[in-house]
């Protein structure tokens, strides 16, 4: 089973995006059988079934083996990744961006999707992935702002400047900064 599966097919988000597929995807993070799925659910075993089938043409789940019950062929099946990730691709844009500007959050999303794309691409197979996520939370008074965002946009062009050069392996640096949303009023910590 791999980590994440992306899907850019309009056919595998189709496959995917229905409630019930899901729940049938998510009970098959473990090897199982239609009738054993089906029996969690509390549905038929040839419902279970048609989704099964619908999820492996899709390549969103595999047959991982089969046995043999009364004398009929009963597959086991497993989902293909831990977790799926759609393609922005999949929905498209709805009209044209004029101007990349690096302040937007226009911008940021079409980073995210380039993020996106880049990881899934990559051979998860290959025994050694150097890579690093960092995250965290930062406070800056609105009157810091702008120095907060030129020290950030400094500090990371002294990167570009000082590993960019032609030789050695190359690695992609992209950096988000964000507003935090406020948690839900039931959300917050009364602690």
């Amino acid at each position: 089973m791999r980590d994440v599966l992306y899907l850019e097919e309009i056919e595998q988000a189709e496959a995917l995006l229905k409630p019930q597929r899901v729940e049938v995807l998510r009970q098959l993070a473990e090897p199982r059988t239609c009738s054993e799925v089906a029996e969690r659910l509390g549905q038929t075993p040839q419902r279970v079934y048609y989704h099964v089938k619908r999820l492996v043409e899709a390549g969103l789940v595999d047959q991982v083996s089969e046995r043999r019950v009364r004398g009929i062929h009963e597959g086991i099946y497993q989902a293909g990744a831990r977790s799926y990730w759609l393609s922005p691709r999949l929905v498209g844009r709805i009209g044209l961006r004029k101007v990349r500007d690096e302040l937007s959050l226009g911008y940021l999303l079409d980073l995210m999707e380039e993020v996106q794309a880049d990881i899934a691409a990559l051979d998860r197979a290959a025994p050694e992935l150097p890579s690093i996520g960092v995250s965290g939370e930062i406070r800056v008074r609105s009157e810091q702002r702008q120095e907060f965002l030129n020290d950030l946009q400094s500090t990371l062009q002294d990167l570009f400047t000082r590993y960019g050069g032609a030789e050695g392996d190359a690695f992609k640096l992209a950096v988000a900064c964000y507003p935090q949303a406020e948690p839900a009023q039931g959300e917050r910590d009364d602690d």
